[in-house]
């Protein structure tokens, strides 16, 4: 199609049968993926620039995908064609690594959609605390299915947990910073952070996400 500008030029419309388009990058692996066409009608981004500059060549200049809520795997960088198409490409990228096998054997293919996640980025890793006292829990949670509703935060490894305060604004399919107060005794801790969102989800533990999908999930929750 044509933006209402373009000169000389006429709208090529979609055809009927269209429901899927394939967005194919101009990387070495040349990835492409398969995006349902109802997604690119409602709020997909085809990106020049990127912060007032143009999209820098390691984020996929000078043209990139943008879905939003989709998994980043989804927003082909260096894009060079897009195609529509009546069913999805099954593609290699899709079929070798994104697809899910379940225990019963059977194949879960097209999981585009972030699903709920938080993580906690303070304290971290290669921060020394100075002794027992008073700190300050943060970090980031999003879903790509909508808003975040709730974080709560653990500090005793999951035995127990206390709501953390949301910072706005909370935003369907962005992130959202949350943070909570913690008084430190000097032990051991172990700290560990749970998102829900609006539509209920809650997130699940390593554990709990292995034992429903295996360890191909990886690809889908690093």
């Amino acid at each position: 199609m044509c933006a209402a500008n373009c000169s000389g030029v006429e709208p090529v419309g979609v055809e009927p049968s269209a429901r899927w388009l394939i967005a194919e990058g101009a990387d070495s692996a040349a990835l492409s993926r398969s995006i349902p066409l109802a997604k690119a009608m409602d709020d997909a981004l085809v990106c020049l620039y990127q912060n007032g500059e143009r999209v820098r060549p390691s984020n996929g200049y000078p043209v990139r995908l943008l879905l939003p809520g989709f998994e980043g795997i989804m927003n082909v960088k260096w894009l060079r064609r897009i195609k529509l198409v009546n069913e999805p490409a099954m593609t290699k990228d899709e079929t070798s690594k994104y697809t899910i096998l379940l225990k019963d054997e059977k194949a879960w293919q097209f999981v585009l959609p972030m699903e709920v996640k938080s993580i906690i980025t303070r304290p971290a890793p290669g921060l020394a605390l100075k002794g027992s006292g008073f700190y300050e829990i943060s970090g980031l949670a999003w879903s790509g299915n909508g808003s975040i509703r709730q974080v709560d935060v653990s500090a005793d490894g999951g035995r127990s947990w206390a709501p953390a305060a949301l910072q706005d604004p909370i935003l369907p399919k962005a992130p959202v910073r949350f943070r909570t107060p913690w008084q430190w005794n000097g032990g051991p801790a172990v700290l560990q952070s749970r998102a829900t969102d609006d539509t209920g989800m809650v997130q699940p533990t390593r554990e709990q996400f292995a034992n429903e999908r295996g360890l191909r999930g990886v690809y889908h929750y690093n």
